[in-house]
């Protein structure tokens, strides 16, 4: 028998506290791209789209033309580290596309602009894994009890043979054991 996909119910509030705490991840490497690419706004138009959402605006195709904008910049780049940044922003902006499924794919929409922030940064130090956990830590203790609850209606990522693998499961294993006081 095929494993059978879960619903849930995820409200338009849920998904502007993700859109928001996502734009606040991905903000923190913005200037790592813009030193590479800095006539290039499409990874901060992302970051703006996603904020406008946040805000109270309405999730129009725009916003998910912002997401896609940004990953094309991440393609046409050229160094490692800013298209991690301007993938960190197009994540942020597709954040509030996340579906209200109980998939493992899913969770990439939440933890994936705090993982790919993370990776930028640590590229731009010469690859040094402190910066990227410390950028891992900064994620989790910002993270709102909203998203939290979010990702806890789906599966946990499992950990990945590779450094962004890692990130994201550090960060997903992170964010649920973080706890809030009622």
């Amino acid at each position: 028998m095929g494993r059978e996909s879960q619903y849930f119910t995820l409200t338009l509030e849920s998904l502007r506290a993700l859109g928001s705490w996502a734009a606040n991840c991905a903000e923190r490497a913005l200037w790592v791209y813009e030193k590479h690419a800095e006539s290039d706004a499409r990874p901060r138009a992302a970051i703006e789209g996603i904020r406008e959402f946040a805000g109270g605006g309405k999730r129009t195709a725009r916003l998910r033309t912002l997401a896609l904008d940004a990953h094309a910049a991440a393609r046409e780049v050229g160094d490692p580290a800013a298209a991690a940044a301007a993938r960190a922003a197009g994540l942020a902006a597709a954040s509030a596309y996340t579906h209200p499924l109980a998939d493992v794919q899913q969770t990439k929409h939440i933890v994936g602009p705090a993982a790919y922030v993370a990776l930028s940064l640590e590229l731009d130090h010469a690859g040094d894994p402190g910066v990227g956990e410390g950028e891992v830590r900064w994620a989790i203790e910002h993270v709102t009890a909203e998203v939290r609850d979010v990702l806890l209606q789906m599966p946990a990522r499992q950990a990945g043979n590779s450094r962004l693998d890692t990130l994201f499961y550090v960060l997903d294993a992170g964010i649920r054991s973080r706890t809030f006081e009622k």
